[in-house]
């Protein structure tokens, strides 16, 4: 009868006994598309063998280097992604079950087989491993999308503002490339009155580098929260980040912002970052004067003087990322820029963070922004 094997495999036979890997060939000869089939004699031979084309290992159990379930588990170890079938002389319910639960698809006893048994057992043996897989990728894709959510939960936490009189805003998009990335913010207001304003962004892609954002704002609103608001709060965020990095070449872009308890004037320090921009008295503009020094992690014994911001009685304040200027806009290859960002605050007369999302197209990087906004009283 012939055997229900209806597409050409390739296929590796581990077994040394000339004999019993004749019969299995013959077998498999009489499937309605035979199988290309390698043949190893040893475990070591096996291991050369074990190339990307393989689709199915049939594996004996009594090797000249290897036996029992040791040459389940160095085949399982060499080609974890293959359909791998036991085809072995051992008609041992307990052996057949160890090899099933160490990972084997299929256990089967030369004595038994036929040509039929042993394609269809060949073929669902791959269905089984192919299934196997795609479930491993779900756990893992769903294990990463709750990681990537807890993070970003960490990275962008909700304001510590007791009544202060302004609107507060924010947004976060991630890149296209759907890596998470180290962009962070954060906004805190001191029992003086005083509202205290982050925005920065770990250099790099994954979870190491928004780990290292969560540290950074975790320790920025620590230290706020301290009453350390001065240089001395960037000079410990530089030790950190030296301390925590993965590699000497990862820096960090921020800028922090400290508006008085009055909310007419401000303190930055904007720390080899966008420039925020202002819209003062229908003016739109970024601020003057910035970076006031190098990105964290760079140079030592770095001063990062302060920038005077006069605010007025009116005023609004966006602080971003460099994901925003280097989306790609309309026209192809052309990014969003400074320039082009202050274009769309004007046109819009306001700083209007979803009207202004809308304008950005293909983002190579995450996006984070925050808007802060006082009107008369």
């Amino acid at each position: 009868m012939t055997a229900n094997l209806a597409e050409t495999l390739t296929l590796l036979l581990i077994e040394d006994d000339d004999g019993d890997a004749f019969l299995v060939e013959e077998l498999l000869k009489q499937a309605v598309a035979p199988p290309k089939i390698f043949r190893a004699r040893s475990l070591e031979e096996a291991r050369a063998k074990l190339t990307p084309q393989i689709q199915c290992v049939l594996v004996d159990l009594s090797l000249p280097d290897a036996s029992r379930l040791e040459a389940l588990e160095a085949v399982l170890a060499v080609a974890p992604h293959t359909a791998v079938l036991v085809l072995t002389g051992l008609n041992d319910v307990q052996t057949a079950l160890s090899a099933v639960q160490s990972g084997a698809q299929d256990y089967l006893v030369k004595g038994d087989v036929d040509a039929r048994l042993l394609a269809r057992s060949i073929t669902y043996a791959m269905e089984r491993k192919r299934a196997d897989v795609a479930q491993i990728k779900l756990m893992q894709a769903e294990l990463t999308a709750k990681e990537n959510a807890r993070l970003e939960s960490a990275l962008l936490p909700g304001p510590l503002l007791r009544g202060a009189p302004i609107e507060h805003m924010t947004r976060y998009l991630p890149g296209s490339g759907g890596t998470l990335a180290g962009d962070f913010f954060d906004t805190v207001q001191t029992p003086d009155g005083s509202v205290h304003l982050v925005i920065g962004d770990v250099c790099g892609h994954g979870p190491d580098e928004a780990a290292l954002g969560v540290a950074l704002r975790i320790a920025w609103r620590t230290l706020v929260l301290a009453g350390q608001t001065e240089a001395t709060l960037l000079r410990t965020l530089d030790t950190l980040l030296r301390a925590e990095r993965k590699a000497p070449e990862i820096f960090t872009t921020l800028c922090t912002v400290t508006i008085t308890p009055d909310l007419r004037h401000a303190k930055m320090r904007v720390v080899g970052h966008p420039p925020p921009v202002l819209v003062r008295d229908g003016v739109v503009e970024v601020v003057a004067g910035t970076p006031s020094g190098p990105p964290l992690g760079i140079f030592h014994d770095v001063e990062w003087p302060v920038i005077e911001v006069p605010l007025g009685a009116e005023w609004s304040m966006m602080l971003y990322t460099d994901g925003l200027i280097e989306a790609v806009v309309s026209e192809p290859g052309r990014l969003l820029g400074v320039d082009g960002l202050l274009d769309l605050v004007r046109e819009h007369g306001v700083i209007d963070l979803d009207r202004l999302i809308t304008h950005v197209g293909t983002l190579s990087d995450d996006l984070a922004v925050i808007m802060v906004q006082k009107g008369r009283a």
